[in-house]
């Protein structure tokens, strides 16, 4: 093995509750009388996409909703909150990232989020800074959202690396799907609102531990 994908902003810091928070008060913000409380965001979870999952929850509603603006606003709220806060890595991401480059290996963050998101999530993630990734994918290199796999196949092609060389961490069941798509090894790694989901094949694990990683990555 010699690259580790992180596939999304809260398998680095777990975010979650965050932007659950951004979201609703995007909708208060956008007059919705909206509130998505914790299990209802845990089963909206199982989808991909935070405008998607507007436009989609507006559409069971009968409601006209501009789900790109609401989103637009969640997103500047939850990078606020994460800026205004700091976060904390998740427990062994750190180790991880630096078993990884002490190997040799190649460490990329894969997401389909926007690029002031990933942005934020680093500056306020305390241990980590953008120079720690070899590559950071993001919605300007990628359109395709997950589970379609063009993020993973764009950062293998970008990285050098075949997927059978690779490992992913997703948080999420269609970025574990994107992974395997992709034809990459997943390990599963639930943050506070996706934990429960049904990940298939993949392995679970609750913190990351460099004994998890294939020995390629062990520095």
């Amino acid at each position: 093995m010699s690259a580790l994908l992180f596939g999304s902003i809260s398998t680095i810091a777990d975010t979650s509750e965050l932007q659950r928070e951004a979201f609703n008060e995007a909708f208060a913000h956008h007059g919705l009388d909206w509130r998505w409380e914790a299990e209802e965001y845990r089963d909206l979870l199982r989808s991909n996409g935070g405008a998607d999952r507007i436009a989609a929850y507006a559409s069971e509603r009968g409601q006209d909703v501009d789900a790109a603006a609401v989103h637009a606003t969640k997103s500047e709220l939850f990078q606020q909150k994460a800026l205004a806060g700091g976060l904390s890595a998740r427990p062994g991401v750190l180790d991880a990232l630096r078993s990884a480059k002490q190997a040799g290996g190649k460490v990329a963050l894969v997401t389909t989020t926007s690029p002031a998101n990933v942005a934020a999530v680093l500056q306020a993630t305390e241990g980590l800074e953008p120079a720690d990734f070899d590559l950071l994918v993001d919605s300007e290199q990628v359109g395709e959202p997950k589970p379609d796999p063009a993020s993973y196949e764009y950062a293998l092609r970008t990285l050098g690396e075949q997927a059978g060389d690779a490992v992913a961490v997703e948080d999420n069941v269609g970025g574990v799907q994107a992974a395997q798509a992709a034809g990459v090894e997943v390990l599963a790694f639930p943050n506070t609102n996706t934990a429960g989901h049904d990940f298939g094949s993949a392995r679970v694990v609750d913190q990351l531990a460099t004994s998890d990683l294939p020995a390629g990555l062990q520095g």
